[in-house]
């Protein structure tokens, strides 16, 4: 990357993590592991099931199934990295690998965002504007809103991504962190960093705020139009189509705000860890879970993917008759 600084004297960083946790490293690496193992099977499941169930070949599942898949290389990048640092006694990551997993995490971060505002959007489309549905979120549409989110987000990350690396790192070299995210790595840097971090600080408002005040105003007009509905039932069930995605979206975007919207690199603090572990393992693994506990179209698909049988509606005897 052009970013690296020749001048550079650190050539490795030393991720602190869970080290004062000594005595629960095992216990730890027990719990994580499972938890890894359950997001990569949860978010699996769900894309084979829309891929192979014809139902869910429509626009909102397909960016579902982009989100999972997201979601999985998200957790690839941080997580077996972490498994192994918690059973050994060196917790070193080479310099060039930390800038890798921090574009990474990054990039797939990034794209998360815009993917679960594309969401948003998609709900306002289906909700506000039903019979024009499927004439506005036709394939073509669907496709570039993907594209454009996944190029953003990864032009962002690598923006970011040369910024900390062409600071100047000549001494301290332990992250208060168990994977290279920014503010930790910027807190060891030996030069002022402050233009810099100003610059991150805007990048982050348009990662964060930007999609989440467009959510907000879509579902603005998507309440208005669930409210204009005449039946108790019809609400209800507009209701609980959206309630699922606006889960994920207090969380996701709940937790990056408390990490990612602070000016200053020196707000970094342990507590930090607790946070990142809710956006780094318990999002990954609420996504899929939300969407498919609380969707019956889901439940429904992956009964009939597993060949368990599937209630269908009876006819009216009334109308039979």
């Amino acid at each position: 990357m052009q970013g690296f600084n020749r001048t550079t004297v650190v050539t490795q960083f030393i991720l602190v993590g869970f080290s004062s946790l000594e005595e629960l490293q095992l216990l730890l690496f027990v719990i994580f592991l499972l938890l890894y193992l359950t997001i990569l099977m949860a978010n699996a499941t769900i894309m084979t099931i829309i891929c192979f169930s014809r139902t869910l070949h429509t626009p909102m599942y397909g960016f579902l199934f982009i989100l999972s898949f997201s979601e999985s290389c998200y957790t690839f990048v941080i997580i077996p990295q972490l498994l192994v640092h918690l059973l050994s006694a060196t917790k070193t990551i080479s310099f060039i690998a930390c800038a890798t997993q921090l574009f990474f995490f990054l990039g797939f971060a990034c794209t998360n965002c815009f993917l679960i505002a594309v969401m948003g959007y998609d709900r306002y489309v289906a909700i506000c504007h039903p019979l024009r549905y499927t004439l506005i979120m036709n394939k073509r549409l669907g496709l570039g809103l993907v594209s454009l989110s996944t190029v953003t987000g990864f032009f962002i990350a690598l923006v970011a991504t040369n910024l900390i690396c062409g600071m100047h790192f000549c001494g301290p070299n332990r992250v208060n962190h168990y994977f290279c995210d920014m503010a930790p790595v910027i807190k060891l840097a030996c030069t002022d960093t402050h233009v810099k971090e100003l610059a991150l600080f805007s990048l982050s408002i348009l990662v964060i705020m930007v999609p989440f005040l467009l959510i907000l105003i879509s579902y603005g007009f998507i309440v208005n139009t669930i409210l204009k509905i005449p039946s108790a039932e019809g609400k209800r069930k507009a209701f609980a189509t959206c309630a699922s995605h606006l889960t994920v979206v207090f969380v996701h975007y709940g937790c990056a705000s408390i990490i990612y919207l602070r000016p200053k690199s020196k707000s970094a603090s342990d507590k930090d860890q607790l946070v990142a572990v809710t956006y780094t393992v318990v999002t990954p693994l609420l996504n899929p879970l939300v969407y498919s506990l609380r969707n019956q179209e889901v439940k429904t698909a992956l009964k009939r993917v597993l060949g368990m049988p599937v209630a269908t509606k009876r006819p009216n005897k009334k109308l039979q008759s």
